[in-house]
């Protein structure tokens, strides 16, 4: 069974080749693909900081271990000394973006983003800032649309969306897990008017053992359709849940139920590029395998990273560990920015 790039598959299709094909079969399947859309060779990785600004928030989702209520003692908001200090640490490792994210605060208005944005980009940097139940909290705490708050962060320095809070666009598993997060569409309507004011955004999905397929392809296919749409998504990242201090609890994703997953992806999302590994949640090796399975990308170097920390995931790499990593697997490491231009190859 093979796939070329120019054909689509339905998710009926898509249900019968996960649950019919075995781990090597889907993998050559989506291999293939990666190569025909990637010949050259070349995986890429960008150099960035993960930078949380606040861990206060009031969603509380049963996943995660990183929030904190606002009279905790270790809540804070970070200050500005501290945010030129990461941001200057970054910029000496080589690093061209940062990863601006945090909780949902209960008090800060658009007008303390605002501030944030101009002080970040005052130190010259990509910001690569705001996921879209951000971008809700901050419309909804500011009595503004959500074309009009992202016209004001993008006026204020915001240069593109990661992708975060997706979860799976499934609202009857939102619901479950993160009854306080926004729904599916206006996670959804946030990428898409993002894309009409010509930001550019990642897209993830994040997935737990025992999902049903069912859910990943609904995720899956509400991707590809808004990309058919707007073409706004510069790359794709699904990565399993890490369940450690959570209050949902469970059990790990296995390296072959994540392998079969990201195949899958690249296989489906037929219209987008980039399909990027997650060493930070299984570790390079399994990173390198997944060059294999459909990856072309191989994320970020996380100079700094704390929300999947607290999960307990505890992978680091390095510059030279990242670049070897990339070889020893048989490709051309290259650094990339947000928007995968190639600034610099290691051959």
């Amino acid at each position: 069974m093979s796939y070329k790039t120019v054909t689509r598959i339905s998710k009926t299709e898509a249900i019968k080749l996960f649950m019919n094909s075995d781990l090597l079969e889907i993998g050559n399947i989506a291999n293939d693909i990666r190569k025909e859309i990637h010949p050259e060779g070349i995986v890429t990785f960008v150099i960035d900081r993960n930078i949380n600004y606040t861990n206060i928030c009031v969603c509380k989702c049963k996943f995660c271990a990183f929030y904190r209520n606002k009279d905790d003692k270790d809540a804070y908001v970070l200050d500005k000394e501290t945010l030129k200090r990461k941001i200057e640490e970054t910029k000496q490792l080589g690093g061209t973006q940062i990863l601006l994210q945090g909780g949902l605060h209960p008090d800060l208005g658009i007008e303390f983003y605002e501030d944030m944005l101009m002080f970040i980009k005052d130190q010259n940097i990509w910001i690569h800032g705001f996921s879209p139940p951000e971008i809700i909290h901050i419309s909804k705490m500011s009595g503004l649309t959500i074309e009009k708050t992202l016209e004001r962060l993008i006026k204020a320095g915001l240069d593109s969306i990661p992708g975060g809070g997706a979860e799976l666009l499934v609202d009857r598993e939102r619901l479950r897990i993160s009854p306080n997060k926004i729904n599916s569409e206006l996670w959804l309507k946030v990428m898409e008017i993002a894309h009409k004011l010509g930001l550019k955004t990642t897209a993830t999905m994040m997935f737990k053992k025992g999902d049903n397929i069912d859910y990943i392809l609904e995720h899956l296919d509400k991707i590809r359709e808004l990309q058919d749409k707007t073409g706004g998504f510069t790359a794709f990242i699904p990565w399993p849940f890490q369940p450690d201090n959570t209050e949902l609890g469970g059990e790990h994703v296995t390296a072959y139920e994540y392998l079969k997953v990201l195949a899958l992806s690249r296989i489906y999302l037929d219209n987008i590029k980039n399909i990027q590994v997650s060493w930070v949640t299984q570790g390079p090796k399994i990173g390198q395998i997944g060059l294999y399975f459909g990856g072309n990308d191989f994320g970020s170097l996380m100079i700094e990273e704390n929300v999947v920390a607290a999960c307990g995931a505890s992978y680091r790499i390095s510059l030279e560990d990242m670049v070897y990593n990339i070889k020893r697997a048989g490709f051309i490491p290259a650094q990339r920015n947000m928007q995968y231009d190639i600034l610099k190859v290691f051959e």
